[in-house]
């Protein structure tokens, strides 16, 4: 928000040789006023600014000279000295320019002396021999020519020489150029120095004009010589592919512009151009200058692209305006476009297809010129109707989803011009009854709207015709663009759209109103649906729309803010959302954001008086809904003025937002809060300036920028109390205990206060600083943040101590701490715990950089500086380089005593810390510039063999064939057997004893490695071993797996660092570089090695991070054996994969480990804007390997080449560069599925995932492909057709499909029909849904009767089954289609051709009975009529039912009477296809049991099929269907829907005896929720007439099922058993004690189903009970339980409210609204009937029950429970002070206990902050209680232990035993926490407590409550 400075310009300054400098001075007089003395003034001064005001006294200086002073020697040389200035500065200098400029306005009458002396300067330009100064000749020649009066004098006067030159140089710079192959670095400067050369002799041909021109057409001059050198020089450039492809296209505009210079007569040149691109001249006739200089073009084969940047010069060179070139030009544009569609065809590679487009799009502007004035002829050629605009759509439809954005940018622009063309061939005036008009945009609306180009072309549509023709074709098209807005891809698209729409509607409307109610029209048209979306939409929909499209509506049309406002205002009341929507109050608090943010609102004042109430706004920044808690908080902090005064109300709501708020679980939702914070930081650091302003000019603030009118200085006072409480509020978020994501928002606010509100310097005031709220205490809270087990906690606790570097350095006096604090840190850097060494690298750096290492490290340097001398930088690197040496020591003894026991460094001492932090502490030192270079060398050079070393320990380990199952997690003898086969394969090093033989370790002091005989024979139960602290644990496959992989991590990336920040020694004598060539070879060699043989995935693929990081620079390093490294690595590697050498040691399995990534890092460091040949050449080995099925070499090279290129397609670096290879690659991936050899089934199928997510993306939800594995064992004739189909089931037709060939789908068909009689399965129901997508909707009735006519008759004696389920599955699909599609069924002929499909399935209707014995045909075809059924069962008025006019209803009803389902069934064993045959005729049979029961009601006559026959049937898909159905009956009944509760109640008998006898799960659950949906007092009373037990005992059998483990029967039994409980309660208001005992075991089991070990639907279905029973349990005015039993269901809602899934707090939620929205309960808080947070709902759910406690007056005997909660009297603190460490080693890779959301010492506050605010509020003096005592002792017994605890804890426990640490503090807090409860009930001598009274971490919002919600 703040104003940046403007960048002050720096340049060179000009200066002189020696000679002109004496020059000068010769002729400089005494007074300084003549020119020369001017000048040498000028060149004496060192700015360049001042330079530029003293030139520009030069020509006004000539101006004043005598005229009789003309030939003075001093202004002749002073013009000769400023000539030779202008050609030395650099093109790019503003003094050039500058003087240039001023020269052109020199007196006439020194024109002549000027232009001599620039002539001669000049000559001595272009007499240079030197090929690196011809760049800088040729940028002066450049500058010359542009806008130069003298300069192109000059040129035009050495035409000759200046061509000569040109020529010259390009020949030499090529030549030079082509010494220096695969020097990236070289040969892209000098081809960029080959493309200026050629620019400017472009420019040169064009500007000069005259005289000098018509030698152009003389053969015998040597200008017209040069000129055909230079052709020919261009005719080499054009078609040498090894040269930049601007290069190339740029040398094809200079060869059409030099032919048009210098063809005669001009009339035939666009002949002589078409000949040219169609490649038909006759030799003969060409002009003998022509075809020497440029024959190869015209009588040879050309290539694609030269003919492509031909093409180009001749639309750019050539003049087309106003059809100067008459008919000729017409067919020059005709064939060039012809030429262009063909290389459209041929060029395949990225950046020539770029180029096409943008040379077809130059053509469509080159069309548009000549159609000004072109014959009619050319019109008709170019109307929409004739076949070039038809390819041009063409090419637009296939190229608008191109992969490159620029590309399909040209595509609109094609499409655009090409609407623009056809207006111009147009005879009529109106446009919209066109017929091309019409059918393009009938095509355009037709296509769905997932595919992108469709938007921009309708967008132009919409500009050329006018939305009300596209509206009066579908008037919901503006609700069809908004659905698709939940699609992220599509959301620019559909708002660019969108915005063109209702710019134009409104436009159009206003031009024709007569009235004003066109703007309701308006609204109505475009800001109802966008409302509708806000309130209800898709998540992901509503959050695009408000980002992407309000802004652009309100920004159009801002005074549709009030409609918005008026339409919201009237939903609030009856609606406000939930956590899954928004409601209207989320939909108005967005768009009053947008508005706000937008300037729409005036301020701030304007919105909370005018639009919304404050209570609104209080409700947004708690509500349900994250997002509406973000618009809210947006509306308060976001303005369009960055000095808009933050007002008092604004601050009191951030306030309460940051109190609930910082603890969000979205990481999303943080990262707004943050930002939108510091936006209101920002607006109050700018605010703040401005009053400080207006308070020293003591003058009163204006209305508009205040609204109340106040001195300055109050409202500065009141910014820095609320900065300070803000911070307060912050710092307090920290304490023990605190999530991560409240630590996280609480630092990241933090560093923003800190960054916004920087220390003030000069006469810049600060309103607020956080450096003086920091105290010690607060200090040290931000230290702890360092053993935060989240690194980005870590992070920005670093990064605040390091803006806060002066209350930093004062922390940091004592040296007895900081000793402490690095022993800490040396520690915690050799932990067994991986976290540990991250905390160790922080404190570290922390140390590092605030100069406080501990004064023994920094004296053992003896040649250090003295401690805080220096410049910061100097003490920094001092700093770290003694930090390192110190880690290197210590890791030099580690990895020697590695070298004797890997075990006992795996278990003691991992040596990957050490690494870790020397690496942290070089990534924080600025290696570029190291001023102590000549220490750092012998440093680096013995921590390079430090890491070797370490490598070398490990990578036995990691590069064994099976690296996790090294070592044998049992000790019995076998394990260890087996261990040595593993250990003998991987051939260890002699020197490693561990490694020679397998050992079992026994539980000694030391560690005893005898011989595996003798240690087998002495096996102990555990393998354990005692480290430095005699502490034993176990000796672990895991501890050494991890010790390895990650030690071989951070080495690689060690050097990955090293390389990337360190700079490079040229030389061995260099002295500025700190790596020399060899070590950087070294590394090289190193990450090969481990890339290619190490077989752990966590190993290879960090070493692949370290190895880009060292490639990245070898392609940008000057020295060429270093750049040529990468190059030489990949030819080698490819190489050894050719061969396949036994002795390889690549790793063929594990996706072939490291080689992909090995490969992918040397061609994705590869410069993109280059040729990429590594990349080509590379791809064309590996396809030619994956596609090659040579037996000879084995399969190997194979395998690895397509698990190469699987890697590299998923590669999103390599860009589209790796687009051509996707068609090779699928060959190769479905040729290598047909391979007999499974690994390369196996890595086919992988590559092919691989290709159609690049192909196809990502697709949402569960792809097909992710079943790819599992299916592709079948055996089938013809594998690779699985993967085929694959492909063709995500295909879609074009808008082109029927009107082009090469774009019609028409041409699978036939072959997908054929896969449907595929023997497999899997197969055939893949080739039906392919087949989908290939027929248009109006094909598929045609489709489906042919289909339907291909099936046997029952009459057929041979038949196959495959054959007819492929058919029946493929008129499944379509038919589905066709019935599905919304916009077919407006059709009026739909019933019609649904009446004709019926007709030919009636034919076939024999599939359907037991004649056809194959259940599974039965069931597609009886799935079929239930399509159809279900479609046209609809009676239309006045007709009978169009089935039954059929006779088809009979026909079905006969084929439901005669199946299984009556008759019963004949199998005793399950047949293949059973149960889908019976879940196809039962979902048949159901609307059918439905209507006999439609018909029977009121008869007694008895129907044919029931639903209790259906529950009846032996198979459970017959009875789970069955009760699906009833199920939705009874949920629709309960909600209020129609329905025949009836049939339910009178099926009671049978619920219950199914009930009691059902085995199947699902089923059971299904009768359950049943008989929860009915009302107990219908069925509930006849359990003892059909089940035999009472109601009583039926409660009791439900709570027993309840008990049971099992989730989802679980969940219902509960909610069951509470219905049933809570209608005895209700039932029995007299009688209630005797369901004492069930109430009891009710509670109980409520309490244990919170439990964390039960599955999340357990707590979810109590979340349910209790909010269903929450009236008659929690708030009864009247309790109906015994208060212990009460308070429990409290605790359970508590429980659930800090539990860790958010489906389970949302649940709890409801819990909480219910409660407080009761009679008795709503004035209890000020948020009754609101949905609000998890986050407030605790306080409100701990408000409400205290204020509970005061109405059942039980405030007594409740309070030493409420109490007990805080103490948690089971916590085992006596075991926790006996053994303060135990269990630390026993999972000694596991992070300690981590809490995402639940925060023990926030409910500790809340509860105490809400219990002191109860007894201050009921004035209640406690009475003397035995149980008040009792707490009184055990929280004195407990404070007594923990401080015990304490004092066994050693230094700097917060690092070195941070679990203990904190489970003490957070007890110790609770426990204080009682202590100052039961001291206030004490009172001290007080009768009654007053709310001051209470500690102040307890006294925020207990102030009395606002006004009520609005």
């Amino acid at each position: 928000m703040g104003v940046k400075k403007k960048r002050e310009m720096q340049f060179a300054v000009l200066t002189i040789c020696h000679q002109d400098l004496e020059t000068l001075r010769s002729f400089a007089d005494a007074e300084g006023k003549n020119l020369a003395s001017l000048l040498l003034h000028c060149v004496q001064l060192r700015d360049g600014v001042l330079q530029i005001h003293s030139l520009k006294q030069i020509v006004p200086f000539l101006e004043n000279v005598d005229k009789n002073n003309i030939c003075d020697p001093t202004i002749q040389s002073c013009l000769d000295i400023l000539a030779g200035i202008y050609f030395f500065l650099t093109l790019k200098n503003p003094l050039k320019k500058v003087l240039a400029s001023s020269l052109n306005g020199l007196p006439e009458s020194f024109v002549t002396q000027a232009t001599y002396s620039f002539i001669l300067r000049l000559q001595e330009e272009l007499d240079t021999a030197d090929l690196y100064s011809y760049r800088k000749v040729i940028d002066n020649i450049s500058s010359c020519m542009e806008n130069f009066n003298l300069g192109r004098a000059s040129v035009v006067y050495l035409l000759k020489d200046v061509l000569r030159f040109l020529q010259k140089s390009l020949i030499e710079i090529l030549e030079e150029n082509r010494k220096f192959p695969g020097n990236h670095i070289v040969q892209t400067q000098l081809m960029n120095d080959l493309l200026v050369g050629v620019r400017v002799t472009m420019t040169l041909v064009q500007k000069v004009q005259g005289p000098q021109s018509d030698l152009w057409n003389d053969s015998s001059s040597s200008i017209w010589k040069s000129m055909c050198g230079l052709l020919s020089i261009f005719t080499d450039f054009v078609s040498d592919d090894d040269l930049l492809q601007t290069l190339q296209s740029t040398s094809g505009l200079a060869v059409v512009l030099f032919i048009k210079a210098m063809f005669r007569p001009s009339e035939k040149l666009p002949g002589l151009i078409s000949s040219l691109l169609l490649q038909s001249a006759d030799c003969t006739r060409i002009p003998k200058w022509l075809k020497c200089s440029c024959g190869s073009l015209f009588c040879a084969d050309v290539p694609a692209s030269t003919l492509l940047f031909l093409c180009h010069g001749t639309l750019a060179m050539l003049d087309w305006q106003d059809g100067s070139m008459g008919p000729s030009g017409e067919a020059l544009l005709l064939d060039t476009v012809h030429v262009l569609f063909t290389l459209s065809s041929q060029i395949k590679e990225s950046t020539l297809e770029m180029f096409l487009s943008r040379t077809l799009a130059s053509w469509t502007n080159s069309a548009i010129q000549i159609l000004d004035s072109s014959s009619l002829s050319l019109k008709d050629h170019l109307n929409g109707d004739s076949s070039i605009p038809r390819r041009l759509l063409e090419y637009v439809y296939t190229h608008w989803e191109h992969p490159l954005d620029a590309l399909r940018h040209q595509t609109k622009i094609i499409f655009r011009n090409l609407l623009q063309m056809h207006r111009l061939t147009m005879e009529g005036p109106d446009l919209v009854t066109d017929p091309f008009f019409l059918e393009l945009t009938k095509s355009l609306l037709q296509l769905e709207w997932h595919i992108k180009g469709k938007y921009a072309c309708l967008g132009y549509l919409v500009e050329s015709l006018g939305i009300e023709h596209i509206l009066a074709i579908d008037k919901t098209i503006p609700s069809q663009i908004l659905e698709v807005m939940g699609d992220q891809s599509l959301v620019p698209y559909a708002s660019d759209l969108l915005e063109t729409m209702f710019k134009n509607h409104k436009s159009h409307l206003k031009s024709q109103a007569v009235t004003n109610t066109w703007m309701d029209k308006w609204h109505e048209t475009w800001v109802f649906p966008v409302l509708s979306v806000l309130c209800g939409g898709n998540l992901d929909q509503r959050s695009y729309v408000i980002d992407y499209y309000l802004p652009r509506l309100l920004n159009y049309s801002p005074e549709s803010l009030h409609y918005m406002v008026q339409i919201l205002q009237a939903s609030i009341n009856t609606e406000t959302g939930s956590c899954n929507h928004r409601g209207a109050l989320g939909a108005l608090m967005a768009c009053l954001r947008t508005a706000r943010a937008h300037g729409h609102l005036q301020s701030a004042t304007q919105a909370w008086e005018t639009l919304v109430c404050s209570a609104r706004v209080k409700q947004g920044l708690i509500h349900q809904h994250c997002q509406v808690r973000i618009d809210t908080l947006g509306l308060l902090c976001e303005s369009n003025r960055s000095t808009e005064v933050v007002s008092t109300e604004e601050m009191q709501w951030i306030q309460f937002f940051l109190t609930y708020n910082l603890n969000s679980q979205s990481p999303g939702v943080r990262q707004q809060i943050c930002s939108l914070l510091k936006k209101l930081f920002c607006r109050i650091q700018e605010s703040s300036q401005v009053l400080y302003k207006l308070e020293q000019r003591k003058s009163t603030p204006d209305a508009e920028n205040w609204p109340i009118r106040e001195q300055p200085s109050v409202s500065l006072q009141r910014y820095k109390n609320f900065m300070s409480s803000v911070c307060n509020i912050l710092f307090e978020a920290l304490f023990p205990g605190s999530s991560y994501s409240t630590r996280f928002s609480a630092l990241t606010i933090l560093g923003s206060v800190a960054e916004v509100f920087p220390v003030s310097e000069g006469n810049i005031q600060t309103v607020y600083q956080l450096s003086h709220d920091i105290d010690a205490g607060r200090f040290q809270v931000l230290l702890e943040c360092f053993t935060s087990t989240f690194e980005e906690v870590k992070t920005l606790a670093f990064d605040l101590l390091m803006k806060l570097s002066s209350v930093t350095t004062g922390q940091f006096q004592d040296s007895e701490k900081l000793q402490d604090l690095f022993q800490a840190a040396l520690e915690l850097s050799t932990s067994t715990k991986p976290y540990d060494c991250v905390t160790a690298s922080y404190l570290l750096n922390l140390l590092i950089w605030q100069d406080a290492l501990p004064a023994s490290l920094s004296a053992s340097s003896a040649q250090q500086l003295t401690r805080g001398a220096g410049e910061k930088s100097a003490v920094v690197e001092r700093n770290t380089l003694v930090v390192i040496k110190c880690l290197m020591g210590n890791l030099e003894d580690e990895i020697s005593q590695a070298e004797n026991s890997l075990l006992q460094a795996a278990s003691s001492f991992p040596m990957y810390g050490r690494v870790h932090c020397i690496t942290r502490a070089f990534q924080k030192l600025p290696l570029k510039n190291l001023q102590l270079v000549s220490e750092w060398r012998p440093v680096l050079g013995k921590l390079l063999l430090l890491s070797y070393r370490l490598s070398t320990v490990v990578s036995p380990v990691i590069q064994s064939s099976s690296p996790e199952g090294l070592i044998p997690m049992d000790t019995d003898s076998e394990s260890a057997s087996r261990l040595q086969v593993i250990l003998n394969e991987i051939q260890p090093r002699d020197t490693n004893d561990y490694f020679n033989q397998a050992k079992i370790l026994k539980e000694c002091d030391s560690f005893d490695l005898e011989d595996l005989s003798t240690s087998v024979s002495n096996i102990d139960s555990s393998a354990e071993i005692k480290g430095k602290e005699e502490k034993a644990c176990d000796v672990t496959a895991q501890m050494v797996l991890a010790c390895c992989w990650r030690s071989m991590k951070e080495v690689a990336l060690l050097l990955g660092t090293l390389c990337q920040l360190l700079p490079v020694q040229p030389v061995p004598e260099s002295s500025n570089g700190v790596l020399t060539v060899q070590q950087v070879k070294e590394i090289g060699d190193y990450f090969k090695q481990h890339l290619l043989q190490s077989r752990h995935r966590g190993a290879f693929e960090l070493a692949y991070t370290g190895f880009v990081k060292l490639t990245e620079i070898l392609n940008r390093c000057s020295n060429v054996s270093l750049q040529k490294l990468p190059e030489q690595w990949l030819w080698n590697v490819l190489e050894e994969i050719k061969s396949s050498n036994p002795s390889s040691k690549l790793c063929a399995t594990r996706r072939s480990a490291g080689l992909p990534f090995y490969i992918q890092a040397l061609l994705a460091s590869e410069p993109k804007k280059g040729r990429t040949d590594l990349l080509k050449i590379t791809m064309g080995e590996l396809i030619s390997l994956a596609l090659s099925a040579d037996d000879s070499k084995g399969r190997v090279p194979q395998v690895h080449a397509l698990n190469i290129l699987r890697a590299l397609f998923r590669d999103t670096r390599l860009g589209e560069n790796i687009i051509p290879y996707v068609a090779g690659g699928a060959k190769a991936a479905i040729l290598g599925f047909t391979s007999p050899v499974w690994a390369v089934r196996n890595s086919s199928t992988l590559l092919f995932s691989s290709l159609i997510t690049r192909i196809f993306g990502v697709k949402r939800g569960k792809d097909e492909l992710s079943k790819t594995n599992s299916e592709l064992g079948e055996p089938d004739r013809h594998p690779g057709m699985f993967l085929l189909l694959l492909v063709l089931e995500r295909l879609y037709p074009s808008p082109m499909d029927g009107t082009s060939s090469a774009l019609s789908l028409a041409p699978f068909v036939p072959f997908i029909i054929r896969c449907g009689r595929s023997p497999i399965y899997r197969s055939r129901e893949m080739a039906a849904r392919a087949l989908v997508p290939f027929i248009m909707i109006d094909q598929i009735p045609s489709t489906v009767h042919a289909l339907l006519d291909s099936l046997p008759n029952s009459t057929d004696q041979c038949f196959r089954q495959n054959h007819i389920h492929g058919t029946l599955l493929q008129v499944f699909h379509l038919l589905q289609a066709y019935i599905t599609d919304s916009r077919h069924r407006t059709n009026a002929d739909f019933r019609q051709e649904l009446s004709d499909i019926t007709v030919c399935t009636r034919a076939k209707l024999w599939l359907a009975m037991r004649q056809n014995p194959c259940l599974v045909t039965r069931a597609v075809y009886i799935d079929i009529l239930f399509l159809l059924t279900n479609c046209l069962d609809r009676p239309e008025e006045g007709k009978q039912t169009a089935l039954e006019s059929l006779g088809f209803w009979e026909d079905v009803r006969r084929i439901i009477l005669g199946s299984e389902l009556i008759t019963g069934f004949p199998w005793t064993f399950k047949v293949p296809g059973l149960p889908q045959y019976l879940q196809s005729l039962t979902k048949l049979a159901i609307p059918e049991v439905w209507a006999s029961l439609a018909e029977a009601e009121g008869q007694a006559a008895a129907v044919p099929l029931s639903f209790s026959r259906l529950l009846k049937s032996s198979f459970p898909e017959v009875r789970l269907l069955a009760l699906d159905t009833l199920l939705e009956r009874a949920t629709s009944s309960e909600q209020g829907q129609t329905g025949p509760p009836s049939l339910l109640y009178s099926m009671g008998e049978e619920f219950l005896l199914l009930a009691m006898k059902e085995s199947h799960p699902g089923c059971f659950g299904r009768v359950l929720k049943i008989l929860y949906h009915l009302n107990p007092s219908e069925w509930l009373p006849q359990t003892e007439c059909y089940v035999h037990l009472s109601p009583k005992e039926f409660l009791i059998w439900t709570m027993d099922i309840a008990s049971n483990d099992r989730s989802e029967i679980q969940g219902v039994s509960l909610k069951l058993a509470s219905k049933i409980i809570a209608y005895h309660v209700q039932s029995c208001e007299k009688n209630r004690d005797s369901l004492t005992p069930e109430l009891r075991q009710w509670v109980q089991l409520v309490v244990w189903s919170c439990e964390d070990h039960l599955p999340t639907a357990s707590r979810l279905a109590v979340a349910e009970v209790l909010a269903s029973t929450a009236p008659l349990f929690l708030t009864s005015p009247q309790p109906v339980l015994e208060l212990q039993d009460t308070l429990s269901l409290w605790r359970c809602v508590l429980t659930l409210l800090q539990s860790e899934e958010q489906t389970v707090r949302e649940a709890a939620t409801e819990i909480v609204t219910t409660a407080m929205s009761q009679g008795n309960t709503c004035q209890s808080t000020e948020f009754a009937f609101c949905q609000v947070d998890a986050s407030i709902a605790l306080t409100l759910a701990l408000a409400v029950l205290c204020d509970l406690l005061r109405q059942w007056d039980q405030l007594g005997p409740g309070l030493p429970i409420l109490l007990g909660w805080l103490l948690e009297e089971g916590d085992d603190l006596k075991g926790l002070v006996q053994s303060p460490h135990q269990g630390e080693e026993e999972h000694i890779f596991e992070k300690s206990e981590v809490n995402f959301w639940a925060e023990t010492l926030t409910f500790v506050k809340y509860l105490c902050r809400q219990l002191f605010h109860l007894l201050c509020q009921s004035g209640w003096q406690s009475p003397h209680s035995q149980k008040l005592c009792d707490l009184q002792r055990i929280a004195s017994e407990q404070r007594h232990l923990i401080s015990q605890q304490f004092r066994g804890l050693p230094l700097s426990a917060e690092f070195l035993k941070t679990v203990e640490y904190t489970r003490l503090r957070v007890q110790e807090e609770k426990t204080l926490a009682v202590l100052r409860l039961l001291a206030c009930l004490e009172g001290e001598g007080k009768e009654v407590l007053r709310a001051e009274d209470c500690p102040r971490e307890w006294r925020q919002e207990m102030a009395p409550r606002p006004e009520a919600a609005c």
